[in-house]
């Protein structure tokens, strides 16, 4: 790596960021799904109560790829849209039994990537880590 890039924080997250995604991807590529539709799967599975608008918000996603992330996690049966019960204009992602069966079986997978990533990191390391970043993260 050139010496510059060694000290550069965006250029050093945005590369832990993508092995991190990459790594997730091919292991969800055997189910179908990515990491964009398990982290959809997760959020919807824990609050059923977001919109697809709240969704993209939470997790930085552009609606239109919410859409579309929706859509095929709709297809698959993990998720439905029900109507959101203070907006009529709103739709509410909700994970399915199905769903959530899904998400059982992925979690392990999504914890060994991570594993995996941090494996060079003993607990408090990877506890300070992620204090640290989800500073970063969310200003």
């Amino acid at each position: 790596m050139p010496a510059p890039l060694a000290t550069e924080a965006g250029y050093l997250l945005a590369r832990a960021g993508g092995r991190a995604i990459s790594d997730l991807n091919r292991a969800l590529q055997a189910h179908g799904l990515r990491s964009r539709h398990y982290t959809v799967l997760l959020v919807a599975a824990e609050n059923g109560t977001l919109s697809q608008r709240d969704l993209g918000e939470l997790l930085g996603i552009d609606p239109s790829a919410v859409v579309t992330i929706v859509d095929d996690l709709e297809r698959d049966g993990l998720v439905l849209r029900e109507p959101h019960p203070d907006d009529r204009r709103s739709r509410r992602i909700v994970a399915t039994g199905k769903g959530r069966t899904r998400l059982a079986e992925l979690t392990p997978l999504a914890r060994a990537v991570d594993d995996d990533l941090l494996g060079g990191l003993d607990a408090d390391e990877r506890q300070t880590l992620l204090d640290l970043v989800q500073r970063v993260a969310h200003g």
